[in-house]
């Protein structure tokens, strides 16, 4: 299963983030005496549209998607120098598919910050610049050994050349997702698993005294930023939304709606996280269950037919799709929807789009 890793400075509250978006009550300290093996949870995305779905249908079963989040240690500056955990910590964000940077935002005597003031802004720099030195280092050691070849191949030459220019841009303090690749240049870079190529959504972790917005000096810096590298910018009320977590749903909202907070931060964030992670999911549903299967975006309709199971891709006929929204938008009826042209017969090569209905029509 694809997973979104947490990252951030030591002390940032990154396994507090880890407990408000998955409920696991995961341990909330420094690790300590060398421990590295990270936390993990699978949890479901919400979604008010598959709610929807299973009061309509009241299916025996129901499955919504998923997508696993990791807690890895906190990064110290100079990590890719070996301080703290060093290269075991970097050797854990080289695994996961996309990162969720957590940035400290509050202030807390009791918990003193490792760089001894609050500054998002520079802790964020921090993180992204130990991400960086690590590409570099792997670029460096590659391009050391292509230069000791004394007849590279034209694909070693190609390889070279590449990593040259990612290597330029690398030291112009940019992360390589911000560059642009070829389909066979992709293909190249793959293997590398570069930590600034991966997709990074940013959390700023505030505490319940930062709940107006006006009064944070630091913020329009990060919003700028994040809008400036195409980053996604999620503020979270760590801290506070983790011990409410045991709270009534009503009664959750009722104290986050006295902070003028209007949706749980966790919400947003996981579905800020499914799709940094490039997926969307359509939905299959029925009496026997509803669920909401996950695929890439631009996957075919033959595509997800096989997400379901391989013979419904090898024996595809037609998918027919109605999209929830059409299917909200006629009273849920698919017969109405049948009338308007919106319940439809697609081909292979039909795109399925985020929310779709789908029931896949098949030989073997």
């Amino acid at each position: 299963m694809l997973n979104c890793g947490i990252v951030g400075l030591t002390l940032s509250g990154k396994s507090t983030v880890f407990n408000v978006i998955t409920r696991a009550g995961a341990e909330v300290k420094p690790y300590a005496g060398g421990k590295t093996d990270p936390n993990r949870a699978v949890v479901s995305v919400p979604d008010a549209r598959f709610d929807k779905l299973v009061e309509i249908y009241q299916p025996k079963k129901i499955t919504p998607a998923p997508v696993e989040f990791v807690d890895l240690a906190g990064l110290s500056r100079d990590a890719s120098k070996g301080a703290g955990l060093g290269n075991s910590f970097l050797s854990f964000v080289a695994e996961s598919e996309a990162l969720i940077h957590v940035v400290r935002c509050f202030d807390n005597p009791d918990v003193p910050h490792p760089e001894d003031t609050v500054d998002p802004l520079r802790d964020w720099n921090i993180v992204e610049t130990e991400l960086i030195l690590r590409d570099l280092s792997v670029i460096e050691n590659r391009l050391k050994k292509l230069h000791d070849k004394k007849k590279p191949s034209p694909e070693e030459q190609a390889e070279n050349t590449l990593l040259e220019r990612c290597r330029d841009h690398l030291f112009e303090e940019l992360p390589l997702r911000e560059m642009t690749f070829s389909p066979d240049e992709t293909r190249v870079i793959r293997g590398f698993t570069f930590l600034t190529l991966k997709p990074e959504l940013v959390v700023l972790n505030l505490d319940e005294t930062q709940a107006d917005a006006s009064l944070l000096p630091w913020l329009a810096g990060m919003e700028k930023l994040a809008s400036n590298r195409g980053l996604g910018l999620v503020r979270l009320f760590g801290r506070m939304e983790m011990e409410i977590a045991d709270l009534a749903p009503d009664e959750q909202a009722e104290f986050l709606s006295e902070l003028g907070i209007s949706e749980p931060g966790r919400e947003r964030l996981i579905r800020e996280a499914y799709s940094l992670l490039g997926l969307i999911y359509f939905f299959t549903v029925g009496k026997e269950e509803v669920k909401a299967w996950t695929i890439r975006e631009k996957n075919t309709a033959v595509e997800a037919a096989g997400a379901i199971h391989s013979d419904l891709a090898r024996g595809f006929i037609r998918a027919q799709v109605v999209h929830y929204v059409d299917f909200e938008g006629n009273g849920f009826s698919n017969a109405k929807c049948r009338e308007k042209g919106l319940l439809r017969l697609e081909g292979k090569e039909y795109l399925v789009k985020d929310g779709d209905i789908i029931e896949i029509r098949f030989n073997v």
